[in-house]
């Protein structure tokens, strides 16, 4: 975090504000546009004590996604009022309001609608549910019927946990203005929001590049009408604990990745086995068991596909809500 204070009165409030929130304080003697610039680049949020005015003229040129801008708070030099300005929701800015506003003993200042009609905020309701939002913009359009409504109903694939009174649950897809699911190109005139319902198990030969795996999923994914966005996991057997290409793969799409020894991944029963395989590990599949057990147990959905240097298998999770389910974190690399 960034505090910015252009006077003396804002410096004074800056070092008391750098005292109870963790950030980094930069009195602007220079140019302003500079070290504005500069922070907006550097830092998640900036506290910004001056005009309003100021702050808006300087930073308009820098604004393009409030899924990746900072939260950007102003507040005057005698911290009556801090005002989110930007990235309210998911940038944290409306609660980094509120901190400031505790910190003076002031007023946050918040205009976000949902916030001041007391509804819920659909992009930190689906965000906290892992969701992935397939259209943002028809989730903004579900938020404005929400405000100016009173509620959106919501389809879904998996079990829900307790729904805000504003989000009404149906079982008609077709007449939903929210659908979780894990399916890619459903049509509907709702907002898709895809879970994190899908761990993909993958065998691979030694010094596989991450750019191949990447596309076999791709590609596992498109044929079989899954999102990629649904992916939450990776798994595979513990040989490739140290596969280069495999946890570069993973780093690169945060994505967890277990590892299981060949004894657990002969205990799962109903999957292909190899010959091949069973000669090189030790188990009798890699793929098809990796991805059920990373899942806690769930449905094969895509039983292993085959690619010269890649396998990939992908199973489903059954209830992508519940925190408490089973995976191997002990294992996960």
């Amino acid at each position: 975090m960034a505090i910015l204070a252009l006077t003396k009165g804002g410096q004074a409030l800056a070092r008391r504000l750098a005292r109870s929130l963790p950030a980094t304080v930069f009195f602007c003697r220079g140019s302003l546009r500079r070290t504005m610039e500069q922070c907006w680049y550097d830092h998640d949020a900036l506290v910004c004590i001056m005009a309003t005015g100021i702050v808006v003229r300087t930073l308009a040129p820098l604004i393009e996604d409030k899924q990746q801008d900072p939260a950007v708070v102003v507040c005057d030099e005698q911290g009556r009022f801090a005002v989110s300005l930007l990235s309210g929701h998911l940038g944290g800015g409306n609660e980094l309001a509120n901190r400031v506003a505790a910190v003076t003993g002031g007023r946050a200042v918040i205009t976000t609608a949902s916030d001041v009609q007391g509804k819920t905020a659909l992009d930190l309701w689906a965000r906290d549910l892992g969701l992935v939002v397939a259209d943002r913009d028809g989730l903004t359009r579900a938020m404005g019927k929400l405000v100016n409504h009173g509620s959106v109903t919501l389809y879904s694939d998996y079990p829900l946990p307790n729904l805000p009174e504003d989000i009404q649950p149906t079982d008609q897809p077709q007449a939903a203005d929210l659908i979780i699911t894990a399916a890619a190109g459903v049509q509907t005139t709702g907002t898709l929001l895809y879970a994190r319902a899908l761990v993909a198990g993958i065998g691979c030969n030694r010094n596989t590049p991450a750019e191949e795996i990447e596309q076999a999923l791709h590609q596992a994914c498109q044929e079989n009408n899954l999102a990629r966005g649904s992916v939450a996991r990776l798994a595979s057997i513990d040989l490739k604990r140290d596969e280069q290409g495999l946890l570069a793969f993973a780093r690169r799409h945060g994505l967890p990745l277990d590892f299981f020894n060949k004894d657990e991944l002969n205990t799962v029963g109903g999957v292909s086995t190899s010959a091949i395989v069973l000669r090189a590990t030790g188990a009798r599949g890699v793929a098809e068991p990796a991805a059920v057990l990373a899942s806690g147990g769930g449905r094969l959905l895509v039983k292993k596909m085959k690619w010269p240097n890649v396998t990939v298998a992908i199973a489903e999770i059954t209830n992508p809500f519940d925190k408490h389910r089973f995976h191997k974190q002990n294992n996960s690399k």
